[in-house]
């Protein structure tokens, strides 16, 4: 079986905002996200793209796509507030109750060819982390995930981004991420039509890659 691992809300926040000449979400087998939180708790916000694992009259849960998990890069599981020592404890439980995000990965891992990633934090953390991305949307046309705009890479948490032009002239972005100041490292000069007023005091260090944290 492929396991189950636990992912940062960094690491799923990079997940999301993938993108090739367009956003990652598109792709069929890229990410399945599973929401094992109850239906209210699901109605009222999720995080986007998140389908949820229903019960069905006969108590089996209902797992979305479950034939094309084989094919799924990254098959991610969250419910409300996951964490180390819920995982620690619950090794030890035979029996766990609906809306468990551990006891869905377990199962899950036998369908899928990569481990499957456990949501450290849950949507408690992940949302205080990242408000922007919660969604209220049960249904997404294949149009609307071919233009999603991705929000930058995070390199360091809440520090440092990587990111194109576009996104660096998003006012929203810029807002959302609390961005304080920019840095051109393309070839060519260009003006940056926003205005950034950065701390008086800013020091810059630049890493190398063998430095740079892996994601």
């Amino acid at each position: 079986m492929a396991g189950v691992m636990f992912c940062e809300p960094q690491h799923l926040y990079n997940i999301i905002n993938q993108c090739r000449w367009r956003s990652r979400l598109s792709e069929p087998n890229y990410l399945c996200l599973l929401d094992a939180r109850s239906q209210p708790e699901f109605s009222d916000s999720h995080i986007i793209t998140a389908q949820r694992i229903e019960l069905s009259p006969a108590g089996e849960y209902l797992i979305p796509n479950l034939e094309t998990l084989g094919y799924v890069r990254f098959c991610v599981v969250y419910d409300h507030d996951t964490g180390c020592t819920d995982y620690q404890e619950k090794e030890k439980e035979t029996d766990a109750g609906e809306g468990d995000a551990l006891l869905h990965a377990r199962n899950l891992e036998q369908f899928t060819r990569h481990p499957v990633l456990l949501l450290k934090g849950g949507y408690k953390r992940f949302s205080a982390c990242y408000h922007f991305l919660k969604s209220y949307k049960t249904v997404w046309m294949p149009q609307e995930l071919d233009t999603f705009q991705p929000y930058p890479v995070e390199i360091l948490p809440a520090k440092l981004y990587m990111g194109n032009f576009k996104q660096a002239s998003d006012k929203q972005i810029q807002k959302d991420l609390k961005i304080k100041a920019l840095v051109n490292v393309s070839e060519q000069p260009v003006t940056l039509y926003v205005t950034v007023k950065a701390p008086q005091k800013l020091a810059l260090h630049f890493i190398s890659p063998a430095e740079a944290p892996s994601l």
